[in-house]
């Protein structure tokens, strides 16, 4: 068969109709259409929300097994939580539990042994809410302003406290605001009881550790770490009862007498802000009954033994 002959088109299968650059060129330019028709007149909108309304079923038919892992794990984990909770729970109420069978004892020791010494009842001293302005400008001392002044009745030396202890006290006052000393300003003194041991002794400040000492305790003090110290209220300036530091640490020194303890404020200032002034308890010390009656007594009978001294002689014509 001669090569002249031969047919060279392409079988139809292997046809390939218009170009690749036509059919670019075409079905770009009908995306392109097709977007500004979408974002213009909102042409898909419908098609889309029939394919979402379609898709529905079967995605919530994929996600089933999902939810039900997590909500699987959500339970057993709030299982666990809720009976950790639980037994806390009742372990606080024991707690509780014991702890007022405890106070209601020791209330009514307190009240017979009161009854019996015959003690005066416990100070009620007026207080006032008062909130921290700014820090003194003073880097040699630690120092606080409050917003209560002369204008408000506050006197020097009222003491300052918050809802872990003692803060300070009242160091100057100014017709609207007040200065108030920190215990842990180098020149603050505080009269304490140790809790355990009910010895006293006195806290002083240190400014440089932010600190307070025990000064002038003996080197075989019981003074134990972590024990609480009170104020005494011998001072007639702070409440007794009141926390005011912490025993942090104990230096039982051989070449010293005393031993340094240091102690850990239990109020802190640099995260306080509302404070309470309360008067000095030297201004509301009563008058204790008992010795008042003593007092009336011994003068009454003074009085009657006088006269009766004097009328006896008169009777026996004595010379006085």
């Amino acid at each position: 068969m001669p090569l002249a002959t031969l047919d060279r088109t392409p079988p139809p299968f292997f046809k390939q109709g218009p170009s690749a650059f036509t059919r670019l060129m075409f079905f770009s330019a009908l995306a392109v259409f097709l977007m500004v028709a979408d974002a213009r007149w909102k042409m898909t909108q419908p098609l889309r929300a029939v394919v979402a309304t379609m898709l529905q079923p079967v995605q919530e038919v994929l996600m089933a097994p999902a939810r039900w892992w997590d909500t699987a794990g959500h339970y057993f984990s709030g299982l666990d939580a809720a009976k950790q909770s639980q037994l806390a729970a009742q372990r606080l109420v024991a707690q509780q539990s014991e702890r007022v069978m405890r106070a209601d004892q020791l209330e009514r020791e307190n009240a017979r042994l009161r009854g019996l010494l015959a003690l005066r009842p416990r100070i009620e001293v007026a207080s006032m809410a008062a909130e921290i302005l700014y820090d003194a400008p003073d880097p040699f001392t630690r120092k606080v302003v409050i917003d209560q002044g002369s204008a408000s009745r506050v006197v020097l030396g009222a003491p300052v406290i918050d809802e872990a202890g003692v803060l300070g006290q009242v160091t100057r006052v100014y017709p609207l605001t007040s200065e108030v000393t920190l215990v842990t300003d180098k020149d603050a003194a505080v009269p304490v009881v140790n809790v355990r041991t009910q010895q006293r002794g006195v806290a002083y400040g240190t400014p440089q550790a932010h600190g307070m000492e025990l000064r002038f305790m003996a080197g075989n003090a019981d003074v134990q770490v972590g024990d609480v110290l009170q104020t005494s209220g011998l001072d007639g300036v702070y409440p007794a009862g009141l926390p005011v530091a912490k025993v942090l640490q104990v230096d039982r020194r051989a070449d010293s007498a005393f031993a340094r303890i240091t102690l850990a404020p239990t109020a802190n200032p640099d995260s306080t802000r509302h404070v309470l002034l309360l008067e000095p308890t030297a201004s509301k010390m009563p008058e204790r009954p008992a010795d008042a009656a003593a007092s009336a007594s011994a003068v009454d009978a003074s009085g009657r033994h006088g006269k009766g001294h004097h009328a006896a002689k008169a009777a026996s014509g004595a010379k006085p």
